[in-house]
């Protein structure tokens, strides 16, 4: 096929795309935008290789969303971990234990798929709840054998659209002891966390008694952060260090005891709960976080027009408020009390 007849053929693929009755308006306003911003990058100054990058990036995205979309409905957590770690030491064992445990709980497990902690947690999680987003390089021979030649798994060029993946999907987020990759990947999620470009979720920093790793690391780091006013002192509330894995599955699953998610409408915050607050509690509530509301009020109602719209789990109940904070840190000990019902 020439260069005439490809020309052609994309274009018919996305008249047909665009047409196709199943999507909703608001999904065809976004292919807009994404044919825009392509038409964009090819007519602006993009090199060759600009145009490599960022097609290969929505390529492998798109094979990600593809992979995941079956089990969107599914609650999930990220382990991050060293690929370094053998089955010999002990945090391998108890990545496996915190996967099982996790996986009983009915959470699947996602990890990068390869070797050491991701593999460790793969085996505690067994093969049906693992998902697996690798990235390729030379030095690592792909998937573990947990999970090769699954269809719960896909192989990613960048680590940009590969931490995305690892991230976008996943309710909760288990780091184990690792290097730069692992350290990166963690502070990541803190910064999504602090700046709310993420939604709240729990995050467990998990070690093995007797030998810490990231008490030595926070205990070092929180107090210089704090001096220099670097971080707020809630920030440290975004996540919890532990050598117990019942109290690292109990972090996790304990967050969605009530809270289900929140959603921002016109800019006021509406937090979903599993059930109802009695009145007199919610006005005990609005007292109790009244500063991080702009007006000091919490309100408990039913969905707004637009979640209804889009279907967004329109039956559950709504705590809303005008949330001032500037990040989800002060948000946490809110959720922890809608927990409590």
């Amino acid at each position: 096929m020439g260069l005439q007849e490809d020309y052609e053929s994309a274009l018919q693929q996305i008249q047909k795309s665009y047409l196709n009755e199943s999507r909703s308006p608001a999904d065809r306003w976004f292919y807009q935008r994404l044919l825009k911003a392509s038409a964009s990058l090819f007519d602006g100054d993009a090199s060759a290789l600009d145009l490599k990058i960022a097609s290969t990036a929505v390529e492998e995205m798109s094979r990600a969303f593809d992979m995941f979309a079956p089990y969107r409905d599914v609650r999930k957590v990220s382990i991050f971990g060293s690929a370094r770690t053998t089955p010999q030491n002990p945090i391998y064992a108890h990545t496996v234990n915190a996967a099982r445990a996790l996986a009983d709980a009915g959470y699947m497990v996602v990890t990068g798929a390869g070797p050491g902690i991701m593999e460790a947690g793969m085996l505690g999680a067994g093969r049906e709840n693992s998902i697996g987003v690798s990235i390729r390089l030379p030095f690592e021979t792909g998937a573990n054998s947990v999970i090769a030649g699954d269809e719960k798994y896909v192989s990613m060029r960048y680590f940009f659209t590969r931490k995305l993946m690892l991230v976008k999907e996943s309710h909760a987020f288990l780091c184990l002891p690792g290097g730069f990759g692992t350290l990166d990947e963690t502070f990541e999620l803190l910064t999504l966390a602090q700046t709310a470009k993420s939604v709240p979720v729990p995050i467990v920093f998990l070690e093995i008694p007797g030998d810490p790793f990231w008490t030595p690391l926070m205990k070092t780091m929180e107090p210089l952060l704090l001096a220099h006013g670097l971080i707020s002192a809630s920030d440290t509330s975004l996540y919890k260090i532990t050598d117990s894995v019942d109290e690292a599955v109990q972090e996790v699953t304990g967050f969605y005891r009530n809270y289900h998610s929140i959603r921002f409408v016109d800019n006021r915050l509406y937090i979903r709960i599993h059930r109802p607050i009695p009145d007199a509690d919610v006005r005990a509530l609005s007292l109790e976080f009244k500063d991080i509301s702009e007006d000091g009020q919490l309100v408990q109602g039913s969905a707004t027009e637009a979640e209804t719209k889009d279907n967004d789990v329109p039956d559950l109940t709504r705590i809303s408020l005008n949330y001032i904070a500037k990040g989800f840190a002060d948000l946490r000990p809110l959720i922890d009390a809608l927990n409590r019902y």
